[in-house]
């Protein structure tokens, strides 16, 4: 059943994949031409590779200028920021320091890349750094740190344990948090006579 819907499914693409094609290349059967500017000479666009991007990315100083104003509520938050190099997962490491001349903001810098971070505030309680020019996040837990890509909407570093959080994870191995199907009390049982 599921190979003659794969033969249905391929019948019917070939036919669009022809007319898509033909439409491209128009009716001689030539490939379109570049656009011409008004001076009549062909348009000639250039591809940047991505490592070459990267490699600009990270040459880039940072831009210490920012529009955004902290609350008090913010600045309160910043105070709990773990700094210094923290250690993660697969050796791999960021360093986090605290920008002396504008309270409650942060350079992290990982694989040679600099973020400027500043506190958002979060539903979950979880302490929240975001660097909105390069679309990054930095999430702090009690026992764990992740920096976060929005932009490519996957982590650049797990497992970050600075040793405040070293400390806070063994405690939590001994002495595990209750499950949320765990009730607080145990129910009393009832006696069969």
């Amino acid at each position: 059943m599921k190979t003659i819907a794969l033969i249905a499914a391929a019948a019917l693409a070939l036919p669009m994949a022809a007319m898509a094609q033909t439409s491209s290349t128009g009716a001689t059967g030539s490939a379109a031409k570049p656009a011409a500017n008004t001076t009549g000479k062909k348009v000639v666009q250039k591809v940047v590779p991505k490592r070459i991007i990267k490699r600009v990315e990270e040459a880039k100083p940072i831009s210490e200028e920012t529009d955004v104003t902290l609350s008090e509520q913010d600045l309160k938050v910043a105070e709990t920021i773990l700094t210094g190099t923290i250690k993660c997962e697969l050796g791999a490491s960021v360093n986090i320091e605290a920008d002396p001349k504008k309270p409650g903001f942060f350079t992290l810098t990982h694989a040679g890349v600099k973020y400027r971070l500043h506190p958002v505030s979060s539903r979950t309680g979880a302490v929240r750094l975001e660097d909105p020019v390069r679309e990054a996040m930095w999430l702090q837990l009690g026992n764990k740190s992740m920096l976060m890509s929005q932009k490519q909407g996957l982590r650049l570093a797990d497992e970050c344990q600075a040793a405040k959080q070293l400390e806070v994870a063994e405690d939590m191995k001994k002495n595990p948090p209750k499950s949320l199907f765990e009730s607080g009390d145990a129910a009393p049982t009832a006696k069969t006579q």
